[in-house]
């Protein structure tokens, strides 16, 4: 009898990523359904998909908006007619700021900043599209990445957007550490005060991350989050507790094309398939659901190299296995397709159309 990922391999080739969509949809549902028990507006963020289709279905179970961090992403979801992009990232140069000028001439969009000449450049954008563009400032309340470092920081850029006749200023924008609540909280606090001194308020007030669902809610002030791999999952959020091997509903199906000795095997899914991303210290380079205790040990570009050492029967040659990656958003970046699922039976292609869309 073939199998799904059989059927998959001999429909679309080897390797190819797969979704399930009943795991998708249950995934969608969970996230809106938490965001609405914790009173905060649901804003998924597409780095993870790469794709109208994907948006629309989150969209339609009741997102409030859409999350992109490039601006070819908000490019492409505009494009297919999606509203109320926040773009989460500082954007900067020529090119940038003109494509940014053409993308508002046919839609709003809420834009982030953390520095003075970013303010600049997004007003002199606004001003050539003849529209006002909102703006957040973001805030860095422990990650150690981008945004500004301290209260009085933001404020003062809060006051430079407000101060700018082109640019609203719009809220404040934050991906808080996962055990950093009381230190997110201190810094908001202290930002709203100062924000409040200058008849300035925040009417977004927007955390991040998947992994900081277990703590939705708890940021007093919050107003909406912005989840993005919570849509398929992947190791990385089994291990740090947000999902399950039961959540994860994209897997890349592989063949195994070599077996040089009984310890060994290799994949025709290398880096550039699986990638290299460790997943923050993961044993091996993802899970293979057939064989949970065999290792992909070291990849090659187009070579996956399997530790056998630890299976008692490891697959034949031809063997076509599901593998469950470490870092799910990088892995659907390196394809052009997503096959769909449902039920067991393909039910048709998802284009990855903002991949590598800078």
């Amino acid at each position: 009898m073939t199998t799904l990922a059989e059927e998959v391999v001999r429909t679309f080739g080897s390797p190819s990523l797969m979704i399930d969509l009943d795991r998708v949809d249950r995934n969608i549902a969970r996230l809106q359904a938490a965001c609405e028990a914790a009173g905060l507006a649901n804003r998924p963020h597409i780095k993870t998909h790469k794709s109208p289709d994907l948006a629309r279905r989150q969209r339609e179970a009741g997102a409030r908006g859409l999350t992109c961090q490039t601006l070819g992403e908000a490019e492409v979801m505009a494009q297919a007619g999606l509203t109320d992009i926040l773009i989460s990232y500082n954007l900067l140069g020529a090119d940038k700021l003109g494509r940014l000028t053409g993308l508002l001439r046919r839609t709003a969009l809420t834009v982030s900043s953390d520095h003075p000449a970013v303010v600049v450049g997004l007003a002199e954008a606004a001003q050539a599209a003849g529209r006002v563009l909102d703006v957040v400032v973001e805030c860095d309340t422990g990650r150690g990445r981008a945004g500004v470092a301290t209260p009085g920081e933001a404020v003062a850029l809060a006051r430079l957007i407000a101060d700018a006749p082109s640019l609203r200023f719009a809220g404040v924008l934050l991906y808080p550490p996962e055990d950093g609540t009381a230190a997110t909280q201190a810094f908001l606090d202290a930002a709203q005060e100062g924000l409040r001194g200058e008849g300035l308020a925040a009417g977004i007030v927007s955390t991040g991350g998947t992994p900081n669902l277990r703590h939705l809610g708890e940021v007093r002030g919050a107003t909406e989050h912005r989840s993005g791999t919570s849509i398929f999952n992947d190791r990385m959020m089994v291990a740090c507790g947000a999902a399950t091997l039961d959540d994860c509903a994209l897997e890349v199906v592989t063949t195994v094309v070599s077996r040089a000795t009984p310890t060994r095997g290799v994949l025709d899914a290398g880096s550039k398939t699986l990638t290299a991303d460790p997943g923050g210290g993961l044993d091996g380079y993802g899970l293979i659901r057939e064989y949970p205790q065999a290792r992909i040990h070291k990849l090659a570009e187009e070579h996956g190299f399997l530790d056998l050492s630890g299976v008692a029967a490891g697959p034949e040659v031809g063997t076509v296995v599901r593998v469950v990656p470490n870092h799910v958003c990088v892995v659907v970046n390196m394809a052009d397709r997503l096959v769909a699922t449902r039920g067991g039976r393909i039910v048709g292609e998802i284009p990855v159309a903002a991949r590598g869309r800078r």
